[in-house]
């Protein structure tokens, strides 16, 4: 569903679909207009849901945690890649089969939880591994994972985020950890089951009843891909690790149906943008000469940001930008972009 000018984006939504670390908080804390906006989908009473790649937490963990930063959730509205990767593994095993974890104590509850058994050794003979984020995770952990799959071990990883969001910056997520076995293996996973596979979301979008389900990430290679691997809407918003020049540089399969600052382009007209959008609209036009394009004009930075989209997109490689004038360079300068020389 499109939202036309002037109409919120939301209502064109039955289900709103959330990430949650970089989207609904950082870390531990509450993303600036998070809780409000979430509050307000359960006023209008829009349905909402979370999908996480994050394994460290169990569904009634991440919505009591949820709960706790002032956004109520229920478990049933929360899917992990480790209750998914769990059920994947109950289909494929015989019941108690021994399972070898790399993880958090989260991806171990929930192997238990559908009747699997898991293992710390590779001498335990697993018949599979699965692998998920854990933040004591080390090298112990993943020679005995490089054992049991050299032995015949199906191996699975949870998702495979290179990086994670945090108040430093970007710092080692599940994916960095997954290339230290696939050097070591020279081989990779035999399956993945979060994002930007399609699994996630095309669960919580068979929640929705049929209608509409809008993704909202903050990461192109995940949340975005994943929405569209889905057949799903997607909107970028630019709280956590992906930003405008990632936006611009995007292949075909990470490009988002729309972009907004943060969560107020849920509900705010002139707080989210469809991209791409037109070359010469909203005051500005942009042309390209070679490798660079011509940024010229004044209006709503996010009008110029999606004129971008288009003449990056449309390039054979990701070009060089150049303001003319003031308030072209102003624009550039608040989504974080350096002119060209």
């Amino acid at each position: 569903m499109n939202a036309g000018a002037g109409e919120r984006l939301v209502d064109g939504y039955t289900l709103v679909v959330f990430d949650l670390d970089g989207v609904i908080y950082l870390i531990d804390r509450p993303i600036p207009g998070a809780v409000e906006a979430v509050a307000r989908l359960h006023a209008e009473g829009r349905a909402v849901a979370y999908a996480t790649n994050n394994a460290s937490r169990r569904s009634s963990e991440v919505a009591d945690l949820l709960t706790g930063m002032g956004v109520p959730a229920r478990p049933e509205e929360v899917l992990t890649s480790a209750a998914a990767s769990a059920e994947l593994l109950r289909d494929r095993l015989p019941a108690g089969a021994p399972v070898l974890v790399v993880g958090a104590e989260a991806l171990r509850a929930e192997l238990r939880a559908v009747g699997l058994t898991p293992v710390s050794k590779a001498d335990e003979n697993p018949a599979a591994v699965v692998q998920g984020y854990g933040p004591q995770v080390g090298w112990a952990e993943l020679a005995e994972a490089s054992v049991a799959v050299r032995a015949g071990a199906l191996w699975i990883a949870t998702n495979t985020d290179r990086t994670l969001p945090s108040g430093r910056g970007p710092l080692p997520g599940n994916g960095s950890l997954v290339a230290v076995l696939r050097t070591a293996l020279e081989r990779d996973p035999d399956v993945v089951v979060g994002k930007p596979e399609s699994a996630l979301f095309e669960t919580a979008a068979r929640r929705s009843g049929g209608g509409g389900s809008l993704v909202v990430g903050d990461r192109l290679d995940t949340d975005i891909e994943g929405a569209r691997r889905a057949g799903l809407d997607s909107l970028l918003v630019l709280t956590g690790v992906s930003g405008v020049p990632d936006l611009l540089a995007a292949g075909p399969q990470r490009r988002p149906t729309y972009v907004a600052r943060d969560l107020a382009g849920l509900f705010d007209p002139a707080a989210a943008v469809r991209v791409p959008g037109p070359t010469d609209a909203g005051g500005w036009s942009v042309t390209g000469h070679d490798s660079t394009i011509e940024l010229a004009g004044s209006g709503r930075p996010l009008d110029a940001l999606a004129a971008l989209c288009a003449a990056a997109w449309s390039a054979p490689a990701p070009p060089k930008i150049r303001p003319i004038g003031p308030d072209a360079a102003h624009a550039l300068e608040s989504f974080g972009l350096t002119a060209a020389a």
